[in-house]
């Protein structure tokens, strides 16, 4: 998981939203911090080194992001997780409850794709602390 600062994080969100192709996974804002948390492919914490930024490794504790339950045809998931496929993206599934008190999916999983490409956000990370000091300059 990569956090940055909200502004940053947002900035790298709408940039990797409108880019061909390149899509951007799940991403936490947590309250009061003025941050914003990427998820990513486990591994990317042995090779991040992006300035402003923190990736966390979860050695397996991280999110469950493999969406499979489902509401039944009442709307409904009284049964708990459905052995079913996994849902397409942009079909309708219950998305998982925010990991941590003071926190809330920006783009919650299921709305997303699973995980952000690390050379994609890093590259938008970049991208945006540049579009940011530009702005800050002309103040």
């Amino acid at each position: 998981m990569v956090s940055v600062p909200a502004r940053q994080g947002l900035e790298a969100v709408d940039i990797l939203r409108r880019a061909p192709g390149d899509g951007v996974g799940p991403v936490l804002h947590i309250e009061g911090g003025g941050t914003l948390v990427f998820v990513v492919p486990a591994g990317t914490a042995a090779g991040w080194d992006v300035p402003g930024s923190t990736c966390t490794e979860t050695d397996g504790r991280g999110l469950r992001l493999d969406p499979r339950t489902a509401p039944d045809a009442a709307g409904t998931d009284a049964q708990g997780p459905h052995e079913e496929e996994p849902a397409l993206k942009g079909q309708d599934v219950a998305l998982p409850a925010p990991p941590a008190e003071g926190c809330d999916w920006l783009l919650p999983p299921g709305e997303a794709d699973l995980a952000t490409d690390p050379a994609v956000l890093r590259r938008a990370l970049g991208e945006a602390a540049r579009l940011i000091e530009a702005a800050d300059s002309c103040r």
